[in-house]
């Protein structure tokens, strides 16, 4: 599903897919001068839990929350520093506001994210007044039938859906030299950190509004670096989950077996609180029925500060491609986590992570062009777009808005392939699992007997290019989206102003260990730090 920064499987197997993330949006200026002055916020920083204690208090109602991120979005997102991460704005938001906060009076809050304002990326389905449509001109004004269960299940958890966020078109997933950011619908998202750089893709948008404070928590997805590279290039914490944790009903796709939603917060405890809320087994997704014992995890009793005693952490650094600049942030990184009483193996490399990216491409061509022939299916039978095939005439019938800087080169190399009978893709998708798991990953923790693999997630952002399109900084993403295993970033540094991550992945179903060796990190290194919209480096 998604969204791909795709970035690394470029970048470490240097072919492909399409990999390259990209940067885009509209100028590539280098204005000069100080930070932009923000002005004062009272949510800046809020965390799921102060905000509730607030309105339990009756500080705050959760129609004041919306009112002031609605406010703090006009002043910093459409105006001022104009970080454009928002696409649209859901009208019916204050309405259900009022009514969480009635329910509240009478019931009490359903859990934690009762009345908390939450932003998604355009390409969850919401079967209400807003479009879904992935960035693209071709899905504009078009509405979904019913929600994403993503989407389904914060409304059940009693989130308001403030609105939707911004992405890189298609998820990344259109051409080889895009702009990471960029969309025809959207436009480019800047770095809330530094305005001429790119907030990664492709869930840019959910990086930039959840490190700028535009709304509470926020929602990205990833096939391959989409959660994990916005997250860790915008100071944030990210989680991949499992493939099959969270349901992928009513997101649109680029791979079934890559695809998933996923948290993209301030901090590791809001990340857990509504990663709680979307998992679970859903009959729209039979990934799902994976699960272990179909049972809903409790990820709170996991925040534990000492979560690091004893852990067993490899730490990989080969194949990933990343400059020299972040090893003095990864060296610290490591003396905090031995300091914080892990036990550390380095190095401790993936085995593999250059054999990756050949048959992930092949994997992601067949899986996008069957898969989003079956999400148009569900606009019904009078939507203009059914195939492929329809949006890459349409991108062409209208290149001036929707391809001025890059082409669909990805679309069109994905319309040529044939079913997922094929002989090439099963046996492309066979070579990914085998060497991502079996070989990969697996490997590498029962040869140390390892609770997580640790490495840099992403090098720092770099400015946009509109003209030329991403020059990514190398990142570790690939390996656990290849597996579909999770994946968390934290934190860990900046490096001139612009934030980097650390990564820890490990195992299928791993979510909690990683959570509370995250918890833990975070906790003990207190790294992030939020954006001053610094005009240029």
């Amino acid at each position: 599903m998604e969204r791909r920064a795709f970035l690394q499987s470029a970048l470490t197997a240097g072919t492909a897919a399409g990999l390259a993330p990209a940067v885009i949006g509209r100028a590539a200026s280098k204005p000069t001068g100080g930070p932009i002055q923000a002005g004062a916020f009272e949510l800046e920083e809020a965390t799921v839990t102060s905000l509730q204690e607030g309105m339990a208090r009756g500080k705050w109602t959760s129609r004041g929350l919306v009112e002031q991120y609605l406010a703090r979005i006009d002043a910093l997102d459409k105006k001022g520093p104009a970080v454009n991460s928002v696409i649209e704005l859901n009208p019916e938001a204050l309405e259900i506001a009022d009514r969480l906060d009635q329910e509240r009076k009478a019931k009490g809050p359903r859990g934690p994210l009762h009345g908390i304002p939450v932003l998604v990326k355009d390409n969850l389905d919401s079967g209400d007044a807003m479009s879904t449509t992935a960035g693209s001109l071709a899905l504009a004004g078009s509405r979904a039938p019913r929600d994403s269960t993503v989407v389904d299940l914060l409304r059940q958890a009693g989130a308001v859906l403030l609105g939707k966020t911004n992405l890189s078109e298609w998820a990344n997933f259109r051409s080889t030299t895009s702009s990471s950011g960029w969309s025809g619908r959207g436009g480019l998202t800047r770095h809330p950190y530094v305005l001429t750089h790119n907030a990664c893709g492709s869930s840019s948008g959910s990086g930039a509004a959840a490190a700028a404070n535009f709304a509470a928590v926020t929602i990205g997805t990833e096939t391959d670096g989409s959660i994990t590279c916005p997250s860790s290039i915008c100071g944030l914490v990210g989680i991949k989950p499992t493939v099959g944790l969270v349901s992928r009903a009513g997101i649109i796709p680029i791979s079934a077996t890559q695809d998933t939603a996923g948290p993209m917060c301030r901090t590791v405890a809001d990340a857990a609180a509504v990663l709680g809320a979307i998992q679970g087994i859903d009959a729209r997704d039979p990934a799902t029925r994976a699960i272990p014992a179909g049972k809903k995890a409790d990820y709170a009793g996991a925040l534990r500060a000492d979560g690091l005693q004893g852990a067993r952490l490899g730490i990989a650094h080969k194949g990933f491609g990343l400059p020299s600049n972040v090893e003095p942030i990864l060296t610290e990184a490591i003396a905090a986590l031995k300091h914080l009483g892990a036990v550390v193996i380095d190095p401790a490399e993936i085995p593999n992570v250059d054999k990756l990216g050949d048959p992930e491409g092949v994997v992601l061509d067949f899986e996008f062009k069957a898969g989003i022939a079956a999400y148009l299916a569900t606009r019904g039978p009078g939507a203009p777009m059914k195939t492929l095939a329809d949006l890459i005439a349409f991108n062409a019938a209208n290149r001036e808005k929707e391809m001025p800087w890059f082409g669909q080169e990805i679309f069109e190399r994905a319309e040529k392939r044939g079913p997922l009978t094929d002989p090439g893709y099963r046996k492309a998708l066979a070579t990914c699992r085998r060497l991502s798991r079996t070989l990969g990953i697996d490997a590498l923790m029962t040869r140390h007997r390892l609770d997580a693999i640790v490495a840099i997630t992403v090098g720092a952002s770099w400015p946009t290019d509109l003209v030329n399109g991403d020059r990514f900084t190398g990142g570790c993403t690939t390996p656990a989206a290849v597996a579909g295993y999770p994946h968390l970033t934290v934190p860990a540094g900046q490096l001139h102003g612009l934030p980097i991550g650390l990564s820890f992945f490990g195992r299928a179903w791993s979510e909690a260990v990683l959570i509370r060796l995250g918890y833990a990190y975070e906790q003990g290194t207190k790294a992030r730090k939020p954006p001053r919209f610094l005009p240029s480096v």
